[in-house]
């Protein structure tokens, strides 16, 4: 590790002016994974994946006593030529700027790659299978999160109760473009059990669209029992209705070994049949490395009963090989 003599910040919420850090130190961390996936439908075929990571994070204490971290994320894929939304900024792919303390809470300024209070809850419980898929949630992301990745505001509010964190966030966006407003409150004071409630506004010039989130999850034993349930209500002008609801059920093995199920169906207002997808997956540890194989299957994609080329019923196994360090 690398020792910063001195760190400066200037401004928090426009009120919090601090410099002279001391015991400073930064980190890396990163990961990759190797992969090789088949679709089985009319236009099959077997494919090569590969990602990887690199995370860069400097940290340290404010004289005042409040804690300040800065992070890179530096990601395969990303074009130093290409500067478009979710390029990467050209190479990064994330970044941010952390100010914390036990007191005041946590904020968090990200110039791209951001969080907002919901999209944190925003990964279904089956682990957002329509990555795999198509339709509203093709990305994974609810209309909260894809607007608040870019130039966004996280404040996590200091403890009140035990095993209750509460959060709210704010992404103003672009001209003409969207903003995005969101809270979210998250409690496991219960043993074994934990639930997320989160809630928003995305605006844009003539429409707007409220997102609300709800998750709970109870662990027993060796199994864990996921649902999640996201609703979009778009306003007259907008698009139409939204609901994804899932389920998961989750079996640990041993330390190295476990097993889990998942289901997810998306229901969009005016369209049929709904979109289901189900996923089968097992993974393995040994050392740094873990091993998955993944049965997804999917049905009615694009609201289409066929077996065409890009929509309809298919599906998808994957193997893949990942590594942390």
């Amino acid at each position: 590790m690398n020792t910063f003599k001195k760190v400066g910040l200037t401004a928090l919420a426009g009120s919090l002016v601090v410099s002279s850090a001391v015991a400073g130190e930064m980190s890396v961390s990163g990961g990759a994974s190797i992969g090789l996936k088949n679709t089985e439908k009319t236009s099959s075929g077997k494919s090569w994946t590969m990602g990887n990571q690199l995370t860069f994070t400097g940290s340290g204490e404010l004289d005042n006593g409040m804690n300040v971290s800065l992070s890179f994320v530096l990601d395969q894929g990303d074009d130093e030529t290409d500067t478009t939304t979710g390029a990467g900024n050209a190479p990064f792919d994330s970044h941010s700027v952390t100010v914390s303390s036990d007191s005041l809470g946590t904020l968090v300024f990200s110039g791209e790659g951001g969080s907002s209070a919901q999209s944190a809850l925003d990964t279904t419980a089956a682990g957002d299978l329509w990555d795999n898929g198509s339709g509203f949630y093709a990305t994974g992301s609810s209309p909260i999160a894809a607007e608040a990745g870019n130039n966004s505001m996280l404040y996590t509010f200091p403890s009140i109760v035990d095993d209750l964190t509460l959060k709210a966030s704010y992404s103003p966006g672009s001209a003409g473009g969207s903003s995005a407003t969101s809270w979210s409150a998250s409690y496991a004071g219960v043993e074994g059990l934990s639930v997320d409630y989160g809630t928003g506004q995305v605006e844009t010039i003539g429409s707007e669209a409220d997102v609300t989130t709800m998750k709970a999850s109870y662990a027993y034993s060796s199994f864990t029992l996921s649902y999640s349930n996201t609703e979009a209500e778009h306003d007259a002008t907008s698009n139409t209705d939204e609901e994804i609801s899932s389920w998961n059920i989750a079996y640990t093995v041993s330390d190295d070994l476990s097993i889990a199920y998942g289901t997810e169906v998306i229901e969009t207002e005016g369209s049929s049949p709904d979109e289901e997808a189900e996923k089968l997956n097992v993974s393995y540890t040994t050392g740094g490395v873990t091993i998955s194989a993944t049965q997804y299957n999917f049905e009615n994609r694009g609201n289409d009963s066929s077996e065409s080329a890009t929509t309809g019923d298919h599906s998808r196994w994957a193997l893949s090989a990942s590594f942390a360090f």
